[in-house]
Parts: structure tokens; sequence; C-alpha cells
């Protein structure tokens, strides 16, 4: 099946084994390049006409943060940062996308992590699909202290750069 054309309008249900959130951040002031994932729990998109007016309602597991170090992961999911036992949920709602004149759509909605709720833009870098299954990647920066999170500053860096791979189906 090609999904190289535009998705057909209608509701996709994101597909948590095929779907992934990675992440890039610093720490130790800066000098150790830190990657990891996250994954998708659920979700949902709907492709509406006009495209613009599309949404997205997703969940990412709090505590499925994975940077490959076990002790660093069992620290970013304490109370000291993302607090999983409190707020074991992410939550992604994209409320429609904007397109520039050169072509370059941005989705504009909602994240709300450890209970606070902030705008956020992803630049959305490839949105394919077919009458049948979705695939979509898209960027996006998030500031940590915007969510409460200021723990360890200088040793964990404040910024964190989100790569989110999406494949849904209906």
């Amino acid at each position: 099946m090609s999904v190289t054309g535009e998705p057909a309008k209608g509701e996709y249900l994101i597909d948590p084994d095929r779907s992934v959130i990675s992440f890039t951040t610093r720490a130790i002031y800066g000098l150790l390049r830190v990657r990891g994932t996250f994954r998708v729990g659920h979700g949902k998109i709907s492709v509406a006409e006009p495209t613009t007016a599309s949404t997205v309602d997703a969940v990412v597991a709090a505590g499925s943060f994975d940077s490959a170090n076990a002790e660093r992961d069992a620290h970013v999911r304490s109370a000291d940062f993302l607090d999983v036992d409190t707020y074991p949920e992410i939550v992604f709602r994209g409320e429609r996308v904007d397109q520039a004149a050169n072509g370059k759509r941005t989705l504009r909605g909602t994240l709300t992590v450890r209970g606070m709720t902030q705008p956020i833009s992803l630049a959305l870098h490839r949105v394919g699909g077919d009458d049948q299954e979705l695939v979509a990647r898209a960027t996006t920066r998030i500031d940590r202290y915007a969510f409460g999170i200021t723990k360890a500053k200088g040793m964990t860096a404040r910024y964190l750069t989100l790569t989110l791979d999406v494949v849904a189906n209906r």
C-alpha cells in the first residue's frame, strides 16, 4: 500500500506499535547529548475539509520515557521531573493546521504535562496517506520550565527537541 498522496478525509486511529516520539536534549552543562524516546499510548487524527480544520488528540504514557540509562530514566520519571505516579499521561491536542504561502504547514494546539497546559506548535515535515493509512513526521521544541519542570538547572538542559513519527489507520 502506497502512502505517498494526501490522506483521505476522515478519522484515523494512531497505531502505538508503529508510532514513536524521539527526543534529543543536553545534560551536564550542555556537554553530553541525551537521546531517547516516548511511546504514543493512543490517539486519533481527524483529517477535515478544509485540511486546516484537521485535529489531533494523542496520549503519551509519561512512564515510557526511555534514554537507555536506567538510573536517569527512573530519575526523570520521579517527582523531580515527570512525576509519572501523579501524572501518568502527557496529552497533546492539535486544534488546527496553519499553511504558509511557501507550503509549510504547522499544527497548532496544546500540550499538557504534569497537569500544566501550554500552547505548542509542531512543524509538519511530511504528511502522506491514502484511504486507509496516514503517516506523518513533525518536530517541535519544548521548554520544560514552561511545565514547571525546573529541577537540575544547568545539569539538565531546559529544552528538548522532539521528532514525532506517527502512523494511523482507519
